[in-house]
Order: C-alpha cells, then structure tokens, then sequence
C-alpha cells in the first residue's frame, strides 16, 4: 500500500537550521541607508541583536537554541508530508503532488516556526515586550503565542483591513494575550497622521511595519520582523529541512516545487534547503515557482531595485523586486500576499532566473480552492490556495507531454478561520 502520509520521528527533528547566504553564486547586496546612517542606527535598537547577526552571516548551518527545540515540538513539530491522491485523480495527469503540511502547527500556519527565535532572541536581550506587523493574521497568531510561551507581552498592529475582515484570526491572538490594534492605529505619530489623512484608511503591512519599529523604539520593546529578511527565512528552513528528510524517506525526488510568496519567507524556508544543494552543485535542474496574487503583482509586475521595506522609511532600504512601498494594495482576502515586494534572497533568485513567477486573481483561487477542499478535505488558508491554479497548470502541460512530475508543495496553512471571506467571493448564503 502506498503511503500517503510520511511522518518525520520526533527525535529526527532538525537541530540546525540553513542559511541560504552560504550558498548564493555571489555577495547578496547590502542594504542601503539614504538617511547617513540613521535607519540602520534604528535597525539596531528595534531588532534583537542575534538574529541582526545572523542577517550577514554566511555559516552555513546555525544551531537551534534548545529552548526553541523544545516548543517546536510543543507546537507541532515535525509536520506530515502529505500526499494529495485525490487531487492527482481528479486533476488526471501523470503527476505526483506532496504538501508539506504547515496548518497542522497549533496556529495554523508556517509562521510560528520563526516566532518562536524571534521571541527567544528579544528576551535574551532583556526586551518588555515584542511588537510585530500581521496582514492576514498568522503572523501575528504565531507571535501572540511565542509570547504566551515565552511569557512576554506581544503587541500586534493588524493592516486595518484584515483586523476587520478576519475577526476569528484576531480573536485567536487575544486569546493568547496580545494586544492587537488596527493599523494605521492611533498608538502611533505615524499611523495617527495617516488616520488624520484618512480615517477610513485600509492599512497595508509596510505601514504596520513602520508603526510596530516606533512603537517597540518609543516604549522599551523589540520588533519581531515576520518575513523578508534572511534572518527571518532561515529561522523557517526547519519545514525544508524536515521535508528533505521526508522526500528521502520514501525515495521521491521533486522536479517542481511550488509555494506562495507574501514577503518570501514560506517559500524561502519550505525550498531553500533544496535549491542550496543545486546551487552548490553548480545545477540547478528542478523548477522552482514562486505565486502571489495578481491584485498585488509583484512576483510577476514588480522592478528589481532598492525600496524601502516599510511605508514610514524608517528602515534601510532593501534591493528587491517591487511594486512600491507607497502601494495601497486592494483589501483581497488573502492579506499575507498584500506586501509590495519580495524578500532579497529571494528576489536575487528570481533576478538569476532560478524562480519563476506566477500571479492569480482572488475569484479563480478561491474556485480552486473549493474543488480542492471537495477531493481532498481539506481547506487551505486564502493565502494557500494560490497555489492550486499553478498545480493546475503543470498537471495539464504533464498531460500534453506525457511526462511524470512529482512537485512538492510548501502548504503554508489552514483556512478554518477564513471561511466567511470564502463564502464572501463564493456566494455562500450567510447568516
């Protein structure tokens, strides 16, 4: 009998996580301050030293803190790598489909796999508490419970279109003990000139960024940066790095990995640990996809270039694609895709070619979604989904060609806590 479901034991667990800057062809390019040194100065004083550090280190392999070991195992860890059978069967083609299942973490997604150093690093710097940017809501979740773990107190700035339009996401952060505000929030200069500017202001996550670094500067915290830097994604690489284990366990070998892109750091962590062993090989021979949505077409429409990460600009500006941090992305659904540019490992990637793009409009995901939680059972997080119409296109070229494929997907997390903007754009009759 096949086996649909590989579990990793849990003394197999990585212990190290993977730093991807030890393996690029060349330098990554630094960030860049057009302030004389002023928003780096600021860098230092918001974000944990070590995970600063980190940030320009090239050690290959970098050792998990005991006490993170332990509450990943607490929260999750390791997640099943799951084959979707049904979805091969009703998609027809000689393909073979693996999801990396990170919505069986106890929030519900990737994220908390980065909270939990994050946290762990503020408190060995004596931070009061931690401060962080969400847009759909998992980011802030895995804080909130990183936090409660770590017994700190987390202060979450939500984009104001999510706050409203996922109310059980927040309800969950409170019930960890976050303090959870709208954003643009009036607990900050910025976000109240923004509110007096427009009171009915949607938010977007580099305003949240901007308002999270003034707020943990002014009041004796530490930010907690939820994607983008290569900090951030390496703390991630435990979902890739348990996947290798796992794809090696049943002797499959992906050609095509495919994952979601709001910052970059759920694609970063599942397939890093898989495009830096062909980087150092010198060949790299799988196809590698990058998705987002088409209402915030940065994988597809946006310039590589240094911009600034945050709207406020108070942080050094980053080489990387974008669509500008002055973007007001439309208030989608999928709020962990409405960030305006790419993390800068990522983006040199996809600047050498290694990554392809691809951008879906929310009615099709959603559509896809659906059918798939109909074979499958499953219902993947708005954010997720982007990824089924790719699936669906490899599946029909297989099909055409004659040619097998098996693809690994990072499925970054669940939709449970979603299903009203589901039934939004599906036309679901509601209460």
């Amino acid at each position: 009998m096949e086996k649909y479901r590989i579990d990793l034991p849990v003394d197999e667990i990585p212990t190290h996580w993977y730093n991807i800057l030890a393996d690029l062809p060349e330098p990554l390019s630094p960030p860049y301050d057009p302030d004389n040194g002023k928003r780096l100065e600021l860098l230092k004083q918001v974000i944990p030293s070590e995970p600063l550090r980190l940030e320009f280190s090239t050690e290959r392999f970098v050792k998990i803190p005991e006490e993170v070991l332990e509450r990943y195992l607490q929260v999750g860890r390791p997640t099943p790598l799951v084959r979707a059978k049904r979805f091969e069967e009703y998609l027809n083609a000689p393909v073979k489909i693996y999801l990396k299942m990170e919505g069986y973490t106890y929030t519900g997604s990737h994220k908390i796999n980065s909270a939990l150093a994050w946290v762990y690093y503020a408190l060995k710097d004596g931070a009061k508490f931690v401060t962080t940017e969400t847009g759909a809501g998992q980011w802030g979740s895995a804080v909130a419970l990183a936090a409660a773990l770590f017994k700190v107190k987390a202060y979450v700035f939500m984009v104001r279109a999510s706050y409203y339009a996922k109310p059980l996401r927040r309800y969950l952060m409170q019930m960890y003990g976050a303090d959870v505000n709208p954003s643009p929030s009036d607990l900050t200069e910025f976000g109240r000139k923004l509110l007096r500017e427009n009171p009915n202001h949607p938010g977007s996550l580099g305003i949240a960024i901007t308002e999270s670094a003034e707020y943990a500067l002014k009041n004796g915290g530490k930010y907690v940066v939820g994607s983008v830097i290569n900090a951030d994604i390496m703390f991630k690489t435990i979902a890739g790095l348990e996947a290798k284990k796992q794809m090696e366990l049943i002797g499959e070998d992906p050609d095509v990995m495919i994952g979601v892109v709001g910052g970059g750091s759920n694609w970063g962590g599942a397939f890093y640990p898989f495009i830096g062993d062909e980087l150092r090989s010198g060949k790299v021979r799988r196809r590698y996809i990058a998705v987002g949505a088409l209402e915030v077409p940065k994988v597809t429409k946006g310039v590589y270039k240094y911009d600034d990460p945050d709207t406020g600009r108070v942080l050094p500006q980053l080489k990387m694609y974008t669509i500008g941090a002055d973007f007001i992305p439309p208030p989608i659904y999928a709020g962990g895709l409405r960030y305006h540019a790419v993390a800068p490992t990522l983006s040199y990637l996809m600047s050498k070619g290694y990554v392809e793009g691809r951008d879906y409009d929310q009615e099709a995901v959603f559509k896809m979604a659906q059918i798939f939680a109909q074979v499958e059972g499953y219902v993947p997080a708005p954010e997720t989904a982007h990824v089924l119409p790719v699936v669906k296109e490899i599946a029909d070229e297989a099909r055409r060609t004659g040619e097998r494929k098996v693809i690994l997907i990072s499925f970054s997390g669940h939709g449970l806590l979603d299903l009203s903007n589901y039934a939004d754009v599906l036309g679901f009759e509601k209460a």
